[in-house]
C-alpha cells in the first residue's frame, strides 16, 4: 500500500483515539469543580462523595489521555518528517507552551487535589480543581493554536523553504483559533454532560444510590443542553469564517458543485456522484446555506468547480477538491448526533422540572446510557470534516499532505507501526473500560462521607443517604 495512505491512516487512528479522552478530561474537571463548589457552599457530605467518585473516573481518563497523546506525537517525527521540518519553528512554540505551562498546571494542581483532601482547607482544595479545569482549557487552546495554523497560516515568513514564526501575537489571535476554540470546548462540555448523565441514568435505573445520582443527572443534562447551544452558535460563526478562508471546504461540506444561487439552499441529504462530480438527487432547505454563511437569507456561495479553477490559477495545476462524500456526510453525522443528544438532555430537564425523574420509563434511562456515545460520534465526525475537508493541503496554501510525508519510511515500517499502535490502543481501551465499569459499579463511598442513613425516596434500602437535606 502507498506510504502516504498508510501514514494518513495512522494519523487518523491515533488522533481520533486520543481525542476520545480530551473532551472527557475538560468536561469532568468542570463537573467535579461544580460538585465540590456545592460541597464548600452547602457543606453537605454527599457532594464531597460525588466529587471523589467522578474524580476517580477523571483520573483514569486523564492518565490514558496522556499516554495516547505521547504516542500521537511520535508519528510527527516518524511519518511526517517533511511536514515537521517545514512547520517546526511555528508548530513547536504552542506545543512547548502547552507542555511546559498548561500540562504542568494541570498535573501539579491535580496532584494537590488528589492528596489534599483533609490536608488543605476546603477553599484551597476547591481552588486546586478549578485550576485543573483552567489548565485543561489552556492545553486545548495551545493545541488549537497549532492546528489553526494548518487551517489558516498566519504570523510567519518563508525562509530557506521553512515556515519561520515572525509574529507570535498573530499566531495566538488567528481568526481560526478564535472560532475553533469555543466550538471545541462546548463540544467537550457536551461530551461530559452526556457521560455523567448516562452513568447516572444507569445507576438510577439499577436503583443504586439513586438519590445521589439524581443530583448528578440534573446537573449533567443542564450542562449538556447549554453546551449544545454553545456548539451551535460557535459553529455558526465558524461556518461564516470558513466561507472566507477555506471556501472549498465549505463547498465540499455542502456537496455544492456549481454556484449555489441566491439565496443558497442547504442540502439535508444528497446522493453524491464524485466521479461525475454532481449530485444525482438532493433534499434542500431553501436559503439556509446563505444564512449559515452570511447571517441573512440571501447571498451566493461559490461552488467546487469555480473554486477548483481559481485554485489552479493561484497554486498551479492539481486537484484541489477534497473527498466530497466524506466531508458532506461527516458534517451531517455531527449535526444529527448533536441534535439527538439535545433531545435526550432536554427531556431529562423536563422530567426534573416536573419532579418525575424517578418515575421515568426504563427506555429513557437506557437511551441516556446509549446517549453517552453521541457526543463522541459528533466530535469525531466534526474533526474528520475539518481535516478531510482541508485536503489536499496539510498547511493550507503552502504544503500538500503528499509533500509532508517522510521520504525514507517504507510501507512495511508503517504497517508494523500501525499494528503496534493499534494493539497498544486496544489494550488501553480495554483497561479504561474495565476500570470505568469497576468504579461505576462500586459507586461513591457514602459511608465515609455521610452523616447518617435515612429513608431512600427511590426505595433502595440502605443504598443512599439523605445528606443533601
Amino acid at each position: 500500500m502507498d506510504p502516504l495512505m498508510l501514514s494518513r491512516i495512522q494519523y487518523a487512528s491515533t488522533t481520533i483515539f486520543h481525542f476520545l479522552f480530551v473532551p472527557v478530561s475538560i468536561s469532568l474537571a468542570l463537573f467535579i469543580a461544580i460538585m465540590e463548589t456545592l460541597y464548600v457552599i452547602k457543606g453537605k457530605p454527599a457532594y464531597k462523595a460525588m466529587s471523589k467518585f467522578w474524580g476517580k473516573l477523571f483520573l483514569i481518563n486523564f492518565a490514558v489521555g496522556v499516554v495516547t497523546g505521547i504516542l500521537q506525537e511520535f508519528q510527527f517525527g516518524m511519518n511526517w518528517s517533511e511536514y515537521s521540518r517545514f512547520v517546526g519553528d511555528v508548530f513547536g512554540a504552542p506545543l512547548a507552551i502547552e507542555a511546559l505551562l498548561a500540562f504542568f498546571l494541570e498535573s501539579t494542581f491535580l496532584g494537590l487535589w488528589i492528596f489534599g483532601w483533609e490536608r488543605l482547607s476546603k477553599k484551597l482544595h476547591l481552588m486546586c480543581i478549578w485550576l485543573v479545569f483552567i489548565g485543561t482549557l489552556f492545553s486545548a487552546f495551545w493545541i488549537l493554536v497549532a492546528n489553526s495554523f494548518m487551517q489558516h497560516p498566519v504570523g510567519f515568513q518563508i525562509n530557506n523553504g521553512r515556515a519561520e514564526m515572525n509574529d507570535f501575537l498573530a499566531l495566538i489571535t488567528n481568526g481560526q483559533v478564535l472560532v475553533e476554540f469555543p466550538h471545541t470546548i462546548f463540544g467537550a462540555l457536551m461530551t461530559g454532560g452526556a457521560l455523567v448523565a448516562g452513568i447516572s441514568a444507569w445507576k438510577i435505573m439499577k436503583k443504586q444510590d439513586a438519590q445521589l445520582f439524581g443530583h448528578s443527572f440534573r446537573i449533567a443534562v443542564i450542562m449538556l443542553v447549554i453546551s449544545f447551544f454553545g456548539v451551535a452558535f460557535s459553529g455558526h460563526f465558524q461556518a461564516q469564517y470558513l466561507v472566507k478562508t477555506q471556501p472549498m471546504k465549505m463547498a465540499a461540506s455542502e456537496a455544492l458543485w456549481g454556484k449555489s444561487g441566491d439565496p443558497a439552499g442547504w442540502n439535508v441529504i444528497a446522493f453524491i456522484d464524485p466521479d461525475e462530480q454532481k449530485n444525482n438527487w438532493e433534499l434542500q432547505v431553501p436559503g439556509l446555506l446563505s444564512y449559515l454563511s452570511y447571517s441573512k437569507f440571501s447571498g451566493e456561495v461559490k461552488g467546487i468547480h469555480e473554486l477548483q479553477a481559481e485554485y489552479v490559477q493561484t497554486y498551479g495545476e492539481g486537484n484541489y477538491i477534497p473527498p466530497v462524500r466524506t466531508t458532506f456526510w461527516s458534517f451531517r453525522i455531527m449535526i444529527a448526533a448533536g441534535c439527538l443528544s439535545l433531545l435526550l438532555g432536554g427531556y431529562g430537564i423536563y422530567l426534573s422540572l416536573r419532579g418525575k425523574l424517578e418515575q421515568a420509563q426504563p427506555w429513557y434511562f437506557k437511551m441516556m446510557v446509549f446517549g453517552i456515545c453521541l457526543p463522541f460520534i459528533s466530535n469525531t465526525s466534526g474533526w474528520i470534516m475539518t481535516e478531510i475537508g482541508r485536503q489536499p493541503w496539510t498547511v493550507f496554501g503552502y504544503m500538500t499532505t503528499e509533500m509532508g510525508v517522510s521520504p525514507n519510511v517504507s510501507s512495511g515500517m508503517l504497517l508494523f507501526s500501525i499494528i503496534a499502535f493499534t494493539g497498544a490502543y486496544a489494550a488501553l481501551a480495554a483497561i479504561t473500560v474495565f476500570l470505568f465499569v469497576k468504579y461505576i459499579k462500586k459507586g461513591p463511598d457514602l459511608k465515609s462521607e455521610a452523616e447518617q442513613p435515612v429513608h431512600d425516596p427511590f426505595g433502595v434500602e440502605g443504598g443512599a443517604y439523605a445528606v443533601f437535606k
